[in-house]
């Protein structure tokens, strides 16, 4: 079952002179459960591609299917809603709000959409985390580890169609850059969680189910799920 469909995606900044295209005609499928990594030089497209399917940008042209979904049609107001139910997004710099803690910063997403949080869940994530000890604790009391924690776990209280990493690694230290991912792949693995990873990293790319390259705004390899290279 493919989770995720792109088709056709076109970004374009600027006219004339000044136009740059960000994305040129990009198309492909994640089915449930993979673990997909988007790697590609600085200015290659993989962050406005990552932006456009967390539905924070839209393209110039071309189709997002997320769940069956094309978010590119809806208006503002919906965009918001489905990302809000359907799309966890893990930040380079985690984006926690410093005046809630932990636990309110993990539950903010379902508070905003006017639901009550799943306790169980909540435990679940919170025990899996390792911020058992921690849920009282503002975002200035943890370190770059537990921080990024906090934002997984945030990211999954709403069971997203999508979980999206936008460098999750890139402000940590080797060994908490190792415990993300292996945290990430746990949940990949045992919830059948479909992640896609923007990074530099090739050891992540590496350990990811498929590898996709983007340069100069098209998709110049796709691993496949096979692990085997295709142009």
């Amino acid at each position: 079952m493919n989770i995720l469909e792109i088709k056709h995606l076109c970004k374009v900044y600027g006219d004339g002179e000044t136009r740059v295209d960000a994305l040129n005609d990009v198309s492909f499928n994640v089915t449930q459960g993979e673990f997909v990594a988007i790697v590609g030089p600085s200015g290659s497209g993989k962050s406005t591609l990552l932006h456009i399917l967390g539905g924070v940008d839209l393209p110039t042209s071309g189709e997002c299917l997320i769940a069956g979904t094309n978010i590119v049609t809806l208006n503002e107001s919906n965009l918001a809603i489905f990302r809000r139910r359907n799309i966890g997004l893990i930040y380079q710099f985690y984006n926690l709000i410093p005046i809630l803690n932990v636990e309110e910063n993990m539950t903010l997403p379902l508070l905003l959409d006017g639901k009550k949080p799943d306790r169980k869940l909540l435990h679940d994530l919170v025990d899996k985390l390792g911020l058992k000890d921690r849920l009282s604790h503002l975002p200035n009391q943890l370190s770059g580890g537990q921080q990024q924690r906090v934002s997984i776990g945030r990211a999954l209280m709403n069971h997203p169609a999508l979980l999206l990493a936008d460098e999750p690694t890139g402000n940590l230290d080797s060994e908490n850059s190792k415990e993300i991912i292996s945290l990430l792949r746990k949940f990949n693995k045992e919830q059948n969680q479909t992640v896609i990873i923007i990074t530099h990293d090739e050891k992540i790319a590496l350990s990811a189910d498929r590898v996709i390259t983007i340069e100069d705004g098209k998709i110049t390899r796709d691993s496949g799920k096979d692990g085997v290279m295709a142009s």
